[in-house]
């Protein structure tokens, strides 16, 4: 009976942030977990040697079909791809491949928040596409939808100009109020929707433990880093710019549509949810951004350090 059969996890962009972090920490937890990605070097370096790595591509049935095999409970995460059509393609082989594969449970991260509304933007509409697909699949569903991730802020972006001169630039506007989320509280999450009950073919709303405006968020900077930080609203063109020479036009565009939405001031709500709604649904403590901040070793990026 499918009650009795072993647990095996399976993790999508297993080599990126989100979804490396997820796999170690199921890992961590002593669960048998694949990843799937097409090579095993990322971001993160190479996958965790306790993760069985199984090279594929999302656009490759065979190769989803493949990874899902024997599996009953996936963590899916989507590339950095903005095109609907390759999008809903990959999304609609994941919904195959988990169906057949007898899947119990998937979650899905949507990696953004969705208006309510259909915009303009590739950022959020590819993903609701894919949502859509994956809902519809017939397999147990939790989508999940995180607002903005702490560790944009401890990259070669931010983490110089904060460290040496007391500078927090975002593309976001200075009263926005944002639920920053830490990766390792998300992987708390998305595993936290893997195994608890009644939480099933629901769409959550996730968010860190506090919910911030730019300058709030900058005082907790100052208050660790030991000197004065100041919020600077990026210009989101320029944001573009600069992520264009990391991930491509294509790619850029499509996050980038995310911060020019939230700039138009028609989603003021958007970016925040109830930090002790999310903890009781989902029953994870998550971590004050002021100990996340702490947690990081900001030394990294001083320049009395290079």
């Amino acid at each position: 009976m499918t009650e009795d059969r072993p647990r095996r996890y399976l993790v999508t962009g297993v080599t990126g942030f989100q979804g490396g972090t997820v796999a170690r920490l199921l890992t961590a937890r002593g669960h048998e977990v694949r990843g799937l990605a097409r090579h095993p070097e990322g971001v993160l370096g190479p996958v965790d040697p306790a993760v069985t790595f199984v090279p594929g591509d999302l656009g490759n049935a065979e190769d989803v079909r493949r990874a899902f095999e024997g599996v009953t409970h996936a963590a899916v995460v989507l590339p950095l791809v903005y095109d609907i059509e390759t999008i809903t393609g990959y999304a609609r082989n994941i919904a195959d491949a988990a169906r057949e594969a007898g899947v119990e449970r998937l979650v899905y991260n949507v990696n953004t928040p969705l208006p309510e509304v259909t915009t303009a933007y590739a950022g959020f509409e590819s993903r609701r596409a894919a949502e859509e697909v994956l809902r519809a699949s017939g397999v147990p569903t939790v989508v999940v939808r995180p607002p903005v991730y702490l560790d944009n802020l401890f990259s070669p972006w931010n983490g110089p100009a904060l460290v040496n001169d007391g500078v927090l630039a975002y593309p976001l506007p200075a009263d926005q109020r944002v639920a920053w989320l830490s990766h390792v509280d998300l992987a708390e999450l998305v595993v936290a929707a893997l195994e608890k009950d009644g939480v099933t073919d629901r769409v959550l709303p996730i968010g860190g433990a506090d919910v911030l405006t730019g300058p709030e968020l900058a005082a907790l900077f100052a208050q660790v880093l030991g000197r004065e930080v100041s919020y600077l609203p990026l210009p989101v063109d320029q944001f573009e710019q600069g992520l264009g020479q990391v991930l491509g036009a294509e790619a850029a565009a499509g996050v980038a549509g995310i911060y020019h939405h939230v700039g138009t001031g028609e989603a003021p709500d958007l970016l925040h949810t109830d930090p002790r709604r999310v903890e009781s649904e989902l029953g994870v403590r998550l971590t004050p951004t002021v100990e996340w901040i702490k947690a990081q070793p900001w030394d990294h990026w001083s320049q009395a350090a290079h």
